[in-house]
């Protein structure tokens, strides 16, 4: 006997505060303590079996040159290969499970996550990749657990859409997984994406090849944990950290190659594409190519703009996480005379921000994620710093002593094409054009050219036809907008996450739109009473 099965209706996974004297606190405290105090051994995992290819990496925190926190297995064309053909093996299998021991797979590691894993994927982010408590929270925890739970009711919601059926015939559309293996790509800056990027496609029947960042090997490798604890059988998502060249020239070239699951650079995504369309008579099918990429996020202000909430939003849109996300602010559009009366304070609340190491919860910033975003953010303070059409009025200063430390920088532009107003930075680094009042059409034509992205702006007014204004003009200058708020802090299920121009193919992480992406429908018409006459009436004589 069997029933039609509906997952739990999801709800957004609630976000711990951390505060003094709370159980979680004292948790992520003494976890923070394990992982920072230990070196875990992280080999390439094939078919469930830990590969070491004796050539490892070492992995240190950003905030602490002398913190090792372990070592990685590099694998490289030959582990790819082995993890490639595992895959497409294991993924036979996992297909022909019933759709809800799949997500029962997930779900269970979305409770796991909010439950006994939670300090220990906040802790590996925290530490790997320099992030503050709450910055980790909501991602490593929270994201992460959503992206599951809401991923399972989407995929839902998506299999219950049916064609209808005439009489004598029952038309049924059955939703496939793709044909051969997902390779997926994920970034440094959010746990949860690595576990989006490999976990999604999974969850609907998919193999997959994890390839993430190599600065996140540690916290990818602890989600990759948690998958296998919930139940995720072997080989169905391989965990390859290794040379990005040689694994994807062993992917993207393999006639299993089903699609591309990516977050990075717009400049990668723009080459993998190529190679997709080199090796397009090599595929067994044509593969799905689903990528979110750069952004030069913007804030623009209307005279009538709330002075307070503008301020926070600077801040907390260009700074948190050190503006090492694709959706932070990193350039803004503000009016002469709002920009008189907020200055002086912007200016004082950026340069009291503390920075340090994230295990001290008092700690607003930490440190950026390697040596080479150091040193290309350093070069654009400096050259701003030098320039004749910019002032560095906060911030400025760094140091890589100790840890890749930059002070939360404003840069105030005199032309709205300096290079800081126009370039991905990727780092705390806010710069604002300061316009007439009377020139507000002007400027949001200047905020839609300025840039070729196309992920998040945010517009603040307190006037109603400054923000009709606003979505208009810049209808297209943004995949997700924010009226009065800033452009970060997307959460799944509610505003579903992507952008489009060079910021990629905007199918909106956390939302069906993504999930359909890694299906392949077959129609099926069966037809009752079949004829048996070949004739039609219209050939019969009058």
């Amino acid at each position: 006997m069997s029933g039609t099965f509906r997952v739990p209706a999801p709800v957004n996974e609630p976000i711990h505060s951390y505060a003094p004297g709370t159980p979680e606190r004292a948790e992520l405290k003494a976890a923070l303590g394990r992982i920072g105090s230990q070196q875990v051994e992280i080999p390439v995992i094939i078919g469930g079996e830990a590969v070491r290819t004796g050539k490892t990496h070492e992995i240190r925190a950003p905030h602490d040159h002398d913190l090792l926190l372990g070592v990685w297995h590099e694998a490289g064309p030959a582990e790819a290969r082995k993890a490639i053909a595992n895959t497409v093996a294991a993924r036979r299998e996992w297909e022909s499970w019933p759709w809800e021991d799949r997500a029962a797979v997930f779900l269970k590691a979305a409770d796991l996550l909010a439950e006994t894993w939670r300090s220990t994927l906040n802790a590996a982010t925290m530490l790997g990749q320099s992030k503050n408590a709450f910055q980790s929270e909501i991602d490593a925890a929270c994201e992460i657990v959503d992206f599951y739970r809401f991923g399972a009711h989407f995929a839902d919601r998506i299999f219950e859409q049916q064609p209808i059926s005439d009489r004598g015939v029952w038309n049924r559309m059955e939703y496939r997984p793709l044909e051969g293996f997902v390779y997926a790509v994920s970034p440094f800056n959010f746990t949860a994406i690595g576990a989006n990027l490999a976990g999604t496609p999974a969850m609907v029947g998919c193999g997959v090849l994890w390839k993430p960042s190599k600065h996140a090997v540690l916290s990818g490798y602890y989600t990759y944990k948690l998958l296998e604890e919930a139940g995720l059988p072997p080989g169905v998502i391989n965990f390859v950290p290794g040379n990005p060249a040689g694994i994807t020239e062993a992917a993207m070239s393999h006639p299993d190659f089903a699609g591309l699951h990516f977050t990075g650079s717009t400049e990668v995504f723009q080459s993998l594409w190529t190679t997709v369309g080199r090796n397009i008579a090599t595929y067994r099918s044509y593969p799905r190519l689903v990528g979110e990429t750069g952004g030069k996020d913007f804030i623009v202000a209307h005279p009538s703009a709330d002075h307070a909430a503008l301020r926070t939003a600077i801040i907390r849109g260009s700074f948190e996480y050190q503006g090492q996300k694709c959706s932070a602010a990193s350039r803004a559009y503000i009016p002469r005379s709002v920009w008189k009366a907020i200055r002086d304070d912007l200016v004082d609340e950026t340069n009291e921000l503390r920075m340090g190491v994230p295990t001290d919860f008092r700690n607003f910033i930490n440190a950026v994620i390697d040596r080479g975003a150091f040193s290309s953010i350093t070069g654009y303070i400096d050259r701003a710093a030098a320039s004749a059409d910019a002032d560095v009025i906060a911030g400025g200063e760094y140091s890589d002593a100790e840890g890749f430390f930059i002070r939360p920088t404003l840069i105030e532009a005199r032309r709205p094409d300096h290079e800081s107003m126009c370039d991905e930075i990727f780092g705390p680094v806010m710069s604002i054009y300061v316009y007439p009042d009377n020139e507000w059409s002007e400027t949001l034509d200047t905020v839609d050219r300025t840039s070729p992205y196309a992920l998040t702006g945010a517009v603040f007014s307190q006037d109603r036809t400054g923000v009709r204004n606003a979505l208009d003009r810049l209808r297209n200058a943004a995949g997700n907008f924010y009226i009065n708020d800033k452009p970060t802090g997307a959460v799944v299920g509610q505003q579903p996450f992507g952008g489009g121009r060079a910021s990629g193919t905007n199918d909106k992480a956390g939302s069906a739109f993504n999930i359909i992406r890694w299906l392949t429908p077959r129609t099926i018409k069966e037809t009752m009473v079949p004829p048996t006459s070949v004739g039609y009436p219209f050939m019969e004589e009058a």
